[in-house]
């Protein structure tokens, strides 16, 4: 297969139990990134520390998952405050305003969503 042909043959990324287990308890922001070529979609694995913050922001244009791995904490969202526990699957839609707070033992939690077209920051093409 070449190096721009899409990988068609399903792969274990990681075993997130082992992934929890090593991380460091202070660690902060993605300890894991979805990095295949040829995806549609994006995944990481976010740490927060214990009462560690992500202030609050509007979301991507894109729906979003959420799936609490380990520890506790709230989303903050514009309609309400979700509590976050172990095995919590939240759906995100478009533009949701998140903002995340962790409790005593850190939060960590797995996001799915499809994959954002990257910036092209080069200047038109002359048609003439």
């Amino acid at each position: 297969m070449s190096e721009n042909e899409p990988e068609t043959t399903p792969q274990m990324l990681v075993n997130t139990e082992d992934l929890l287990a090593a991380a460091d308890d202070d660690a902060a922001g993605a300890v894991w990134k979805l990095q295949q070529p040829h995806r549609d979609l994006d995944s990481n694995v976010i740490a927060l520390p214990a009462a560690g913050r992500i202030e609050r922001h509007p979301g991507p244009e894109v729906d979003v998952l959420i799936h609490v791995l380990a520890g506790t904490g709230t989303l903050h969202t514009a309609a309400e405050d979700l509590e976050l526990r172990p095995g919590g699957l939240i759906w995100m839609p478009k533009g949701t305003r998140r903002g995340f707070t962790a409790g005593q033992s850190g939060l960590r939690y797995l996001t799915v969503h499809r994959k954002r077209q990257a910036l092209n920051l080069q200047p038109p093409r002359d048609s003439g």
